[in-house]
């Protein structure tokens, strides 16, 4: 474990845990003009309940399975640059003083989790399709919310600026706000083709689990993991 102070010397700008995501991530989307269909076709999370094959954008296409481990690999895959940099960027700048402050294996754990909770909530969304119209989710986003949360209840005083918000806020306003906004965009189904309810999932999960690992719920860890 490191330090979570950006000042101490033993603070890491580029601790294991989001090295390895940044480069996996990068790497895969790379890959992306070479083996984008073959990647999306086993390794994005696909629905269950789906028929075989559906009339979509006019032809016939076969719809993949839902595989079990699609529940961790949609979270490496990314559809274009922005959604790619938004989510490796969040992930990094709020990441950091997380992994940091919990240690590599921790906080591998925790991000592992949000995202396998976001692709658990996205499938009973998705289940048996949405009418004729059948595509897969990809994208670390459940996992980025996770971190989100879990920033937002460590460092709840700490100041965030945002491009899009060009004002000092404190991380646990946004952390609510954003919450209060995804939950908003997702039942009233504004931006559609986003997966509102995977991002919530993420932070539900997380949410869980820190409280777990706080002894906070009926189901005790035999160590408590954090002090705050």
């Amino acid at each position: 474990m490191t330090h979570p102070d950006p000042r101490h010397p033993d603070f890491s700008i580029m601790p294991p845990v989001i090295g390895f995501l940044l480069v996996t991530n990068v790497a895969l989307f790379l890959a992306m003009p070479w083996l984008g269909d073959w990647l999306i076709s086993h390794f994005g999370l696909w629905p269950i309940g789906t028929p075989a094959t559906i009339h979509q954008d006019g032809t016939w296409m076969r719809v993949p399975d839902f595989q079990l481990w699609q529940l961790v690999t949609y979270g490496f895959l990314h559809g274009g640059p922005v959604h790619l940099f938004v989510n490796l960027f969040a992930v990094w700048m709020l990441g950091v003083q997380i992994e940091n402050a919990w240690g590599s294996r921790t906080f591998g754990i925790y991000f592992l989790i949000c995202v396998i909770g976001a692709g658990l909530v996205q499938l009973m969304v998705t289940a048996h399709g949405n009418g004729d119209m059948i595509y897969p989710t990809i994208g670390a986003s459940g996992g980025v919310f996770g971190v989100l949360l879990a920033f937002g209840m460590m460092f709840p005083n700490q100041r965030l600026f945002l491009i899009f918000l060009p004002i000092p806020i404190k991380a646990k306003y946004f952390v609510i706000g954003y919450g209060a906004l995804e939950l908003y965009l997702g039942i009233s189904g504004t931006l559609a083709g986003i997966a509102h309810f995977a991002h919530l999932g993420g932070m539900a999960f997380g949410f869980l689990l820190i409280q777990y690992w706080r002894g906070r719920l009926p189901i005790r860890p035999r160590q408590r993991r954090f002090w705050w």
